[in-house]
């Protein structure tokens, strides 16, 4: 991505926040901000980026959209809709909203509006704040595309015809969106960690994690998502192939962002009652603690896992802990798991299944079974640093066999 992209990206969700913030309207403000954006994409090239890119962004969409609210079209449409579209606040005055936000993260609280379910507060946000496309959203949900399509024109219906104003929490709801905003977080994270070109989704994530109010799982996910970045110096070689985590160089790890991790996770889980993002930072804290795969506490990481199902039994945690008992108890323990797990709907044809299985039937020396499940995850993995991580082991395994 260009720093010309990524300032674009960066400033998106600030604009879009901003007009929503000022007018309401949110369908209109997101049209007016793509309109700002090509003008940007036409007008900077030739004039160079003005001082203050965020503010002109906003003026040309505050303009564009304006003239959109003034036509015969749009009365029209505000007389049919006058109850759900009501602007939030007067254009320039600042509405109340969690402390120290910026508009990027009121937009987050925005997008988790009480008429939607959590799995449109999610993809709503991820597609308004986080910039992912259909697609990305639904690999990161496990869904197909065409759901997810269907899913997020459905949340802007709903939001619509629901009769309650978009606008910022009031505190009594504050605790109830807080949930929802802390899972899109972390589903931005791992969508900029997973892609060796997105880095900067994951540092967003990170960024807002910091400016949310602070209780215990709050802390948790941020510890999460600094004791997991820590780990991208050695997560990829030169070339952008991924190595994996009992293969990194440990000494590339970030020892500070690992200190500042461990230390929020430790203060966390003494502070306040366990949750889901706290076990598995705790888990991910107990990983970065060991200099090396085999010296690694796995019965500290299985009891941890065995915690946090009773809290999140996703089957990606589940996966995970299968994996955890193998390095434990020896590859069939694990397999045995994984073949239970096949069956659940959740993680039909996905390529993580295969992944783990791979891995373990390596680990058994069983190479044969082993590159077959390589080369079926490959196919179905649509991350193309993965799929060619996926590639490599499969030949490595066939000079072998």
């Amino acid at each position: 991505m260009t720093g010309f992209e990524h300032l674009l990206r960066e400033l998106t969700p600030q604009v879009l926040g901003a007009l929503v913030r000022r007018y309401g309207h949110f369908d209109a403000c997101e049209d007016a901000v793509q309109e700002a954006l090509l003008a940007a994409a036409q007008q900077w090239p030739r004039d160079g980026v003005p001082d203050q890119p965020r503010a002109w962004l906003i003026t040309v969409a505050s303009r564009r959209l304006t003239d959109e609210l003034r036509s015969e079209e749009a009365r029209r449409r505000r007389e049919n809709a006058v109850a759900v579209e009501v602007p939030l606040v007067a254009p320039g005055a600042d509405s109340a909203g969690p402390r120290d936000a910026d508009d990027t993260l009121l937009l987050l609280f925005l997008c988790c509006h009480p008429s939607l379910n959590r799995p449109a507060q999610i993809a709503l946000t991820l597609r308004a704040v986080g910039g992912l496309t259909t697609d990305e959203i639904a690999r990161a949900l496990l869904v197909p595309e065409d759901t997810m399509r269907k899913r997020i024109t459905r949340a802007k219906q709903s939001v619509r015809a629901s009769g309650i104003p978009f606008r910022p929490p009031p505190p009594s709801e504050l605790a109830a969106r807080l949930a929802a905003v802390l899972q899109v977080l972390y589903l931005i994270f791992n969508e900029g960690y997973t892609s060796t070109d997105r880095v900067d989704l994951a540092e967003e994530a990170i960024r807002l994690t910091r400016l949310l109010p602070i209780n215990g799982e709050t802390a948790g996910l941020l510890a999460l998502m600094l004791l997991t970045h820590a780990r991208r110096p050695a997560r990829t070689t030169p070339a952008g192939d991924l190595i994996r985590l009992d293969e990194q160089d440990r000494s590339l790890w970030d020892a500070d962002l690992i200190a500042e991790g461990t230390a929020l996770i430790t203060d966390a889980m003494t502070r306040f009652p366990l949750g889901a993002y706290q076990l598995q930072a705790a888990i991910a804290a107990v990983h970065n603690e060991a200099k090396t795969t085999d010296s690694t506490d796995w019965p500290q990481i299985v009891a941890l896992y065995d915690l946090l199902i009773r809290f999140d039994d996703t089957p990606i945690a589940l996966l995970n802990r299968a994996v955890a008992v193998a390095m434990l108890q020896g590859p069939q323990a694990g397999l045995k798991l994984i073949d239970d797990l096949a069956k659940d709907p959740r993680l039909t044809n996905h390529h993580r299944v295969d992944v783990a299985r791979a891995h373990l039937l390596e680990l058994a020396g069983d190479l044969p079974a082993a590159l077959t499940a390589y080369l079926a995850a490959a196919r179905k993995s649509t991350n193309l640093p993965e799929q060619r991580y996926l590639n490599t082991r499969a030949a490595r395994l066939r000079t072998y066999s």
